[in-house]
C-alpha cells in the first residue's frame, strides 16, 4: 500500500489545538534524524489556531483526521512508513539523547514484540507535580499501565499484530497497553517532559483523583464514550 521506502522510525502524533506545545515537541525529535531515517507524522483532528502551520513549519507530514485521539493515532499509523513507531502527546518533550535509547531498545530482535515508555516528568516546579509522578511511574512500572504522556515505542509488527489503537474517544492509551500485556512493556532510561498546564488549572489533587475515578470506571465496564463526556 505504501508507495516510497520504508524509514527506520515514524513518530505519530495526535494534535489539536496545540499551537503552544507542539513546537518543543518537535524540536526534541530533530536528533533522531541524525541516528536513524525518520519521519514525523502529526494527525490533527482539526485544529484551529497555527498547529498545522508550526507543524508544517518543522517538516513533519501533516495528517488531517477526524478528532479523538484513538482515531487520530490509528489514523497516523496506518499513514507511516517507519519500522517502529513512537506514539507521542502533542504536549510532550523527550529528553536530549532519547534516540541513543530508543535505537537501543530497537536493535534488540526480542524486542519486536515489546513496546517501550519513557519516565513521566512534569514541567512544574511543585511538590504535587513531584508526587505525581512517583505515582504515575510506580503505576506504569508495577501495574504495566503507562499512559500516552510517556510515550510507546513498539515495532510495526507488534502494533500490526494488536490491531493498532482503537477507535475510542478516551483510555486508547490504557486499552493499548492492557493488549500488550505488563509483561512486554519496558520502562526506557530517558524521560518525557510532559506540560502540567491541566494539573496545575484543577489542582493536582483533584486531578489525579478524577483520573483514577474514571480508569476504574473504565474496568468497570463503563463505555469510552461515555467517560469522554465525563472527562470534558
Amino acid at each position: 500500500m505504501r508507495n516510497v521506502p520504508p524509514c527506520d522510525l515514524s513518530v505519530v502524533i495526535a494534535s489539536f489545538n496545540a499551537a503552544d506545545t507542539i513546537g518543543a515537541t518537535l524540536a526534541s525529535l530533530s536528533e533522531a534524524t541524525a541516528a536513524m531515517s525518520t519521519e514525523i507524522v502529526v494527525a490533527d483532528g482539526g485544529s484551529t489556531d497555527s498547529t498545522i502551520a508550526i507543524a508544517q513549519g518543522a517538516g513533519a507530514i501533516v495528517l488531517p483526521s477526524a478528532k479523538g485521539r484513538g482515531r487520530q493515532l490509528g489514523a497516523g499509523a496506518k499513514a507511516a512508513r517507519g519500522r517502529w513507531l513512537l506514539f507521542l502527546h502533542a504536549d510532550t518533550v523527550l529528553e536530549p539523547f532519547w534516540s541513543t535509547t530508543a535505537t537501543t531498545f530497537m536493535r534488540v530482535r526480542s524486542n519486536l514484540l515489546r513496546a517501550g515508555y519513557f519516565r513521566l516528568v512534569l514541567d512544574d516546579k511543585a511538590r504535587g507535580a513531584r508526587r505525581v509522578e512517583r505515582l504515575a511511574n510506580w503505576r506504569a512500572r508495577n501495574l504495566g499501565l503507562p499512559y500516552g504522556d510517556q510515550g510507546l515505542l513498539m515495532s510495526r509488527t507488534l502494533h500490526d499484530s494488536l490491531g493498532g489503537f482503537s477507535d475510542i474517544p478516551l483510555m486508547e492509551d490504557v486499552d493499548i497497553v492492557r493488549r500488550i500485556g505488563r509483561e512486554k512493556l519496558v520502562e526506557l532510561p530517558a524521560t518525557a517532559t510532559t506540560s502540567a498546564e491541566r494539573y496545575k488549572r484543577d489542582g493536582y489533587t483533584v486531578r489525579p483523583l478524577r483520573n483514577v475515578s474514571l480508569l476504574c470506571l473504565y474496568f468497570m465496564g463503563v463505555p469510552p464514550r461515555h467517560l469522554a463526556k465525563l472527562y470534558e
